[in-house]
């Protein structure tokens, strides 16, 4: 018995535990939200391996190919350059999906002033983020496990290693370079928990909201995921039939961190198992490390598209039209706050609400959908962790360095 236990993959253990944590939360709830500290747990062990997966990766990726510092140059720009394609999609989709459907006519707002103590309503603007971006200091950023701090961080550190002789040179790029072995194999050694965690936050997420909270807003939830679904097909489907990326055995690849994302609703929690599959899938080690931080940090497509749903939905709900004009201008707004926004649950709800009041919209609308935002986190942290696998591959493509020399795509197919 033992051995046929040992024989099942992990995905399947993945499957059971959620099954069995969903059926636990619905028939004991109460109960079932004392396992919030397991899953909280688990978590927490994958955090701890973003900082320094992160900073030894870019350093790597950047300063190991030091002779060709303009390849790396290179490589940022049209990363940035895909990126903004889209995430602009992403909000295109999304704003013409919740206008077609209007999921916020009818809808009752919560009365005014019950947000005061819930919702933060700070304003959102252009000069905080780009104050935000450089870190006070390294060790608070990544105490504090800011991605977007620890990314810009690692880039400058990494130009200027690449610019040190070889002599020192040498030390500290093999110590990045082991402890980012070290952190590779860290993170298989926690996955073996993933079942566990994920059962029990499942467990707690039912328990917590009940499967009536499927029926509650469920006209929002549906254009949200038929929104990223369109998105899929429209956006990424394309980018990675031009890649070459046989979409079934990429899919397949990512299916573990697939599921621990939507079931954590963490996309940092899947992000380094994700690059672990990815150089096994052929994309360089350079281009990974390099791709797939900074996409964290400016391609959070699924988020992007759920705030410009979200944004509108509420407008919808408080009786407020805007025009076409207003819309672009929140497009556009939203897509320099959602830049940097932290891949962990619920950080959209801080950039929702800064949008919110920089356009006069009410922050109660926030309130009314916190009881469902965990059902669409779970979707739209899916796609952002799809996202910056493809845009990844897709460097690669670009880059001429996928598919790799020893495999051709009929041989991937």
């Amino acid at each position: 018995m033992w051995r046929t236990l040992r024989s099942i993959s992990l995905t399947h253990w993945i499957f059971v535990a959620m099954i069995g944590g969903v059926a636990l939360g619905y028939a004991f709830p109460g109960p079932s939200q004392e396992l919030k500290v397991v899953s909280n747990v688990f978590l927490n062990m994958i955090k701890c391996i973003l900082v320094p997966l992160v900073f030894s990766t870019l350093v790597v990726g950047i300063a190991g190919h030091s002779g060709d510092l303009k390849a790396v140059g290179r490589l940022g720009f049209r990363s940035i350059v895909y990126f903004e394609i889209v995430t602009t999609a992403a909000l295109v989709i999304g704003l013409v999906a919740v206008n077609l459907s209007k999921p916020g006519v009818g809808v009752v707002l919560p009365a005014a002033g019950s947000a005061a103590t819930t919702v933060t309503s700070t304003k959102v603007t252009f000069a905080g983020i780009i104050e935000h971006i450089v870190p006070k200091s390294f060790f608070a950023a990544a105490a504090a496990n800011d991605v977007l701090q620890v990314v810009f961080f690692a880039l400058v550190f990494g130009v200027a290693l690449a610019q040190v002789p070889e002599g020192p040179r040498e030390p500290m790029l093999r110590f990045c370079e082991s402890l980012a072995e070290v952190m590779f194999k860290f993170t298989a050694l926690v996955m073996n928990f993933a079942p566990i965690g994920i059962g029990a936050a499942m467990a707690y997420t039912v328990g917590h909201s009940g499967l009536k909270v499927l029926v509650n807003l469920a006209h929002l939830i549906g254009t949200l995921y038929a929104a990223l679904a369109v998105f899929c097909v429209l956006v990424l489907l394309p980018a990675a039939l031009w890649a070459r990326v046989p979409v079934m055995k990429f899919l397949r690849l990512l299916k573990e961190p697939i599921l621990l994302a939507f079931t954590t609703t963490s996309s940092d929690a899947a992000m380094p198992d994700a690059m672990k599959r990815l150089v096994s899938f052929g994309v360089p080690k350079r281009i990974v490390s390099f791709v797939m931080p900074l996409g964290y940090s400016f391609n959070l497509d699924g988020s992007t598209l759920y705030l410009a749903v979200a944004s509108i939905f509420i407008a919808q709900a408080a009786g407020k039209d805007l025009s076409v004009g207003q819309q672009v201008t929140l497009m556009l707004t939203l897509m320099l706050t959602s830049k940097g926004m932290a891949g962990i649950p619920r950080a959209s709800q801080v950039i929702l609400a800064g949008t919110l009041v920089s356009f006069d919209l009410p922050l109660e609308g926030i309130l009314l959908i916190i009881g469902v935002d965990e059902l669409m986190d779970m979707a739209r942290t899916t796609v952002n962790l799809v996202g910056n696998c493809l845009a990844t591959a897709v460097m690669a493509r670009w880059e001429g360095e996928y598919p790799p020399p020893s495999a051709t795509p009929s041989s991937e197919a």
